[in-house]
């Protein structure tokens, strides 16, 4: 390999192009071997085959052949970079720190460590003496995981009955705020006197004409009008927590 790159290196043109293209692909198992690595952290293999290869490029592109380093101690620490790199800026769905990133991926290989050795799943405290960390930086790490990879609203749901994430989430109920309303309204309609109280219920809660209360209560439809506008009014001020106007109180 570092043969077939020097002589890259001294081509030009066409000849070099060809070159370092056979030296690339000669070297994809070893790119493809440095994904394989990765798999089953949560990111597709195709994915990380993908980066790995790129990283093989960039790592052909980069060797110096007169360093008299091997190509693959200079390749295998690119590709392990830009793989990391690919976890870390693309692999999580709300990004946590990076010491928790770090973490997390430590915190697997100890996990399968662990788990061979005891024969079941490791404890927090287990994990924590393993890595050498506190048992609040392992549960923090934990939780941090789940922001991984996060789920879309239109995934299936339920046992096959054509159901969707979307069909479990709670829907915004408009008797609530009427609800509300009502028991805010309560105690201030306790503060009028019964007949004012009558007034409103007959042409909000009945549906009544001005007219139509006119007629049962005996007065005028004018008087009517006036006396449900100043029972709005009366209202609007007290659950603003307003004083009454100065004329209002001296009548």
């Amino acid at each position: 390999m570092e043969q077939l790159l020097e002589r890259a290196h001294r081509a030009t043109g066409a000849e070099r192009d060809r070159l370092m293209e056979r030296a690339t692909v000669s070297q994809l198992g070893l790119a493809r071997s440095m994904a394989l690595r990765y798999r089953d952290r949560g990111e597709p293999l195709d994915d990380l085959v993908q980066v790995a290869n790129l990283a093989l490029v960039m790592a052909v592109q980069r060797y110096r052949p007169d360093e008299g380093v091997p190509f693959a101690a200079f390749a295998v620490p690119t590709i392990t970079g830009e793989l990391r790199r690919h976890f870390r800026d693309r692999g999580w769905n709300v990004r946590p720190p990076r010491r928790l990133q770090e973490l997390r991926a430590r915190m697997q290989k100890a996990t399968a460590d662990l788990g061979q050795e005891l024969g079941h799943a490791p404890s927090s405290e287990q994990l924590a003496q393993r890595l050498g960390v506190e048992v609040g930086e392992v549960q923090e790490a934990a939780t941090a995981a789940e922001g991984y990879h996060s789920l879309s609203l239109d995934a299936p749901a339920g046992d096959g009955e054509g159901l969707h994430l979307a069909d479990w989430l709670g829907a915004e109920e408009e008797a609530y705020e009427h609800t509300i309303d009502s028991m805010a309204v309560r105690p201030l309609l306790a503060g009028l006197d019964e007949r004012t109280r009558h007034i409103l219920c007959l042409r909000f809660y009945r549906g009544c004409t001005q007219q139509q209360i006119a007629d049962e209560i005996g007065v005028t439809q004018m008087q009517v009008s006036r006396l449900i506008s100043q029972a709005l009014a009366r209202l609007r001020r007290d659950a603003a927590g307003d004083e009454p106007p100065r004329q209002a109180r001296s009548a």
